[in-house]
């Protein structure tokens, strides 16, 4: 009988076992007088324990206030013997500075190893294979093989361009499940906004002071602009990049009340940027709909745009 491919198991780095002073991620197994068992999850659950001494700087009446069964835990590792098998690990010295570089480290590692597990079952390959072939020496270049895969969102030729061991279509799997996996999802952001201006150009001076901020529109940070109910106008940024969708929407606000206001309007921020739910567009859409049928924009009286919804491009 052919030996069975372990397409699921495998460690993270390359490294079989932890250096002394690393800072990784254990699950607990079992909690005995000596201290705690656990699995070290980023090197293929081999076994390693937290001493008592070294669970809390507290003195310790119960362990069970300390750790629990099931339980995953940051620690640091003191010492490593190869030969015996022995890891032992500390709680207690872990700054809240190493945890979350650990944790987001381990976040990586599970985003990464999500990727080339799925590839190994898909195509039946040894899951170590995968990491022998790309993930360990795009981590050698890269830092990370995370960081390697976000680069190949956009660049996929450029950071695959060394590893020649796997085959095309695993190779073009992989870039596949990066395409699926990592991509961002956009963040809708919106403001409201008062536009209003009462001088003899005022419904034009409005018009243009609008297309002014929507000109800061780019690929990255779209922008549109449409009206509600004059004088309440919106901007929403449909956008990955979150906080440059904010910042921008911020300068673009900055941009229309200089305009308005050199024309002798004012500018009144009703809602600053900032990521919006379902929920808010729905309320949104309903207002619209509202002031859709109670009001209809007449030429020379109000603004001229023949459709509430109108976009200031």
């Amino acid at each position: 009988m052919s030996e069975e491919i372990n397409t699921s198991h495998c460690r993270f780095y390359e490294n079989k076992y932890p250096e002394i002073d690393d800072v990784v991620i254990v699950n607990i197994k079992e909690i005995a007088d000596m201290g705690a068992y656990v699995k070290l999850l980023e090197y293929d659950d081999i076994e390693g324990m937290i001493l008592l001494s070294e669970l809390s700087r507290r003195r310790i009446r119960s362990i069970q206030k300390h750790v629990k069964v099931g339980k995953n835990e940051v620690v640091v590792v003191m010492r490593v013997d190869t030969d015996k098998g022995y890891i032992d690990l500390s709680k207690r010295r872990v700054s809240p500075e190493d945890a979350a570089k650990a944790e987001e480290k381990y976040n990586k590692s599970k985003a990464v190893h999500s990727i080339l597990r799925h590839v190994a079952e898909k195509h039946k390959v040894p899951l170590k294979t995968l990491y022998e072939t790309i993930g360990w020496p795009l981590s050698r270049k890269y830092g990370h093989a995370y960081d390697a895969f976000k680069i190949a969102i956009t660049s996929p030729d450029t950071v695959f361009e060394d590893i020649t061991g796997p085959s095309p279509v695993i190779l073009e799997e992989v870039k596949t499940q990066i395409g699926r996996k990592l991509t961002p999802n956009p963040t809708k952001i919106r403001a409201d906004i008062a536009v209003s201006c009462f001088s003899y150009e005022g419904v034009e001076a409005v018009k243009a002071a609008l297309k002014a901020g929507e000109a800061l529109n780019s690929e990255q940070v779209p922008i549109q602009i449409k009206l509600v109910a004059a004088p309440l106008f919106v901007l929403t940024s449909l956008s990955v990049h979150k906080q440059k969708a904010i910042e921008t929407l911020n300068e673009a606000i900055e941009v229309i009340k200089t305009n308005i206001e050199a024309a002798g309007g004012t500018l009144e921020v009703k809602m600053a940027p900032k990521a919006v739910t379902e929920n808010d567009d729905a309320e949104l859409a309903k207002l619209m709909e509202k002031s859709e049928a109670e009001t209809r924009m007449v030429s020379g009286d109000e603004y001229d745009s023949g459709d509430d919804n109108e976009d200031f491009n």
